[in-house]
């Protein structure tokens, strides 16, 4: 039961976590939603690639990148040119305006981190930041080989010889 209780406090924290997350998002421009912010941080960090690559790093359904890619391109964050392996993929890359934007959302982000934390010590933040990249390695980890196999159902062993009702 202790192992219990202690996933449960695990989970409430989680759940209080969302409160972090949408003061971070508040502080966004109101053109820039989290999905666009993460799509502008994925080609930041990866540098170009196609979209099936950025739906996995997201760890959405294609058509929700499809819908944020639309978004950044259409603010010109983003640029979406044909594969020249594959023409009928695009590769996206980030716009020196995409950049520029990264750059302030980072700028905002970090700031807002180092007011927030300012009474956490240079190691307190390590080790969270150690810890939050091995929880999240852990999940990937999880998705990467999908689903525990779920046990085989169990045998029916009751059998009955009564004939099934007809419907009319």
């Amino acid at each position: 039961m202790a192992e219990q209780t202690r996933y449960e406090e695990l989970i409430r924290q989680f759940s209080a976590f969302g409160a972090v997350k949408r003061e971070i998002g508040r502080m966004m421009p109101s053109e820039c939603p989290s999905g666009s912010a993460a799509v502008l941080t994925l080609l930041g960090r990866y540098g170009d690639m196609r979209m099936s690559r950025l739906s996995e790093l997201l760890a959405v359904d294609m058509s929700v990148t499809s819908r944020h890619v639309a978004h950044v391109a259409a603010r010109g964050w983003i640029e979406r040119s044909p594969d020249p392996a594959d023409k009928r993929s695009r590769i996206l890359r980030l716009t020196p305006a995409g950049q520029a934007l990264l750059d302030q959302l980072s700028r905002r982000t970090c700031r807002l981190l180092a007011e927030r934390l300012s009474d956490w010590s240079d190691d307190e933040v390590t080790q969270l930041t150690a810890l939050m990249a091995r929880l999240r390695a852990s999940f990937d980890d999880t998705r990467a080989h999908g689903p525990e196999p779920r046990p085989p159902a169990p045998p029916v062993l009751e059998q009955t010889t009564r004939t099934p009702a007809t419907t009319q």
